[in-house]
């Protein structure tokens, strides 16, 4: 709990911070918004063009485009402090860091709350809620539990996985651009049903980077959907928490590369 009030506290300051100028917050929100807004245009047009994507319809896509773009916004708000980890590591900053009391997991996290995330996070919530409208889906306690449960799983997907390339500076000090197509791309990825892609990549995306589980499955439970693929109805409620039991594996492999950091040498 003392921990966590800290991570608060450093939260606060943040966003006391970015509100001293507030006409740019307002700019930059408006600019993630309408650039993620240009995002999912491109998947209008192709809809637009071909009635349907292997048998599903633009607000099922759309459904999965709200999911997967609000998780990753929660993710990107908050993992700031592992994007700039290359930088303090050249400069011997995250020396400082290991001197503190406290964990570098916690300092790092709560380095700075970016707030212009709210562009892409809103976006993505109009067009989760215009798909559901769309679909007409049936809420239940149960499936506002799931959808719930489904963000935090993606975000903590994602966290983990800025996690793991900002713990490869440690050996490399600039972080490796492949790792956007894990993180960014991933986005790109999670944004269409899992069944479109080709058997491998389904199986990459499942069991070595499980997105699948943060998108696809709990989107086929909102949907009320059976999987083409064959994969149990229990599945699809229950496999968000994978996004979860990564972070945790994620966190492990930090705490590995920080027993091998050797500093700056200067």
């Amino acid at each position: 709990m003392n921990a966590l009030r800290l991570y608060l506290r450093y939260l606060g300051v943040s966003c006391r911070g970015q509100m001293q100028y507030r006409a740019s917050f307002l700019m930059l929100t408006l600019g993630h918004f309408l650039m993620t807004g240009l995002e999912f245009a491109g998947v209008w047009v192709i809809f637009s063009r071909f009635g349907n994507l292997q048998g599903w319809s633009l607000p099922e896509v759309a459904l999965f485009y709200g999911i997967i773009n609000m998780a990753f916004a929660l993710s990107d708000a908050t993992s700031r402090g592992f994007d700039i980890l290359p930088t303090l590591v050249k400069n011997g900053e995250f020396d400082r860091i290991l001197l503190r009391p406290r964990s570098t997991v916690l300092q790092l996290a709560g380095q700075e709350l970016t707030l212009r995330r709210v562009g892409r996070f809103s976006q993505g919530l109009l067009v989760f809620l215009w798909a559901a409208h769309t679909l007409e889906l049936s809420w239940s306690l149960a499936k506002i539990a799931l959808l719930l449960t489904t963000l935090l799983g993606g975000a903590c997907l994602f966290y983990g996985l800025f996690v793991l390339q900002a713990t490869m500076a440690f050996w490399t000090t600039e972080t490796l651009e492949i790792m956007n197509t894990l993180t960014y791309g991933g986005v790109e990825t999670a944004q269409y049903p899992l069944v479109i892609y080709r058997a491998w990549f389904r199986r990459f995306f499942t069991l070595v980077v499980p997105l699948a589980c943060v998108s696809y499955y709990p989107a086929l439970a909102l949907l009320g959907r059976a999987d083409p693929l064959g994969s149990a109805i229990v599945l699809h409620w229950l496999a968000p928490l994978v996004g979860l039991l990564f972070l945790v594996l994620c966190l492990q492999v930090w705490r590995w590369g920080v027993r091998h950091y050797r500093s700056t040498g200067s």
